[in-house]
């Protein structure tokens, strides 16, 4: 089955192939030659990823996997949440994104924190499948590791005992929350009688 993954980032693409395996052909939007700026201004992570799996589904006419996650900060009253790859401004980047938050959370005792994703899987008829996952931690006082992206280095996670900057792909994939959500996915998309080729 062939599915277009809505997204430019190249680490969420490896990991939506290291996930689905090799039953599903993602393809990404460079693999398309697709250039479409979506505008994710939607307050919720599904409300993000089912706008883009939308648009790019109307746009390709092709069955589109889209996700839309983030980290969610309890001290921060769940900052930076929707925002996370923006966090530190439009021209953001993972190391400005990890600077700010370290200096907000300065001082603050109270590190707990997820990653949270929810993933859509819509097709052009619009038939959607959709999923969520989290998976629990805390916010470190420095970064640790360099494996990963994002805030990887700077989350502690509960069910690796260290921190995903230090996780392998393999690890890291086993417990995330794009892994957990994918795993959802393929399971409510296996056991729907709805076919499309």
């Amino acid at each position: 089955m062939e599915i277009i993954a809505a997204t430019g980032n190249n680490n969420k693409v490896k990991e939506f192939r290291e996930i689905l395996g090799d039953e599903y052909d993602i393809k990404s939007l460079k693999d398309i030659a697709l250039d479409i700026d979506i505008v994710e201004d939607a307050d919720t992570f599904y409300g993000n990823a089912l706008k883009k799996a939308m648009e790019i589904s109307k746009a390709t006419g092709k069955v589109v996997l889209a996700d839309d996650s983030g980290l969610i900060v309890d001290a921060l009253n769940g900052a930076p949440g929707v925002f996370s790859a923006r966090y530190s401004g439009e021209n953001a980047t993972d190391a400005s994104n990890r600077r700010k938050l370290l200096k907000e959370m300065e001082g603050i005792q109270n590190r707990s924190a997820r990653f949270y994703a929810s993933i859509v899987l819509y097709f052009p008829s619009g038939k959607i499948i959709c999923a969520d996952g989290a998976t629990e931690g805390e916010i470190l006082f420095e970064e640790t590791g360099s494996n990963g992206f994002g805030y990887d280095s700077l989350f502690y996670s509960t069910d690796l005992g260290m921190s995903f900057g230090l996780a392998s792909a393999e690890q890291k994939n086993a417990i995330s929350h794009r892994g957990r959500a994918l795993e959802k996915l393929v399971k409510n998309l296996k056991e729907t009688e709805y076919i499309e080729v």
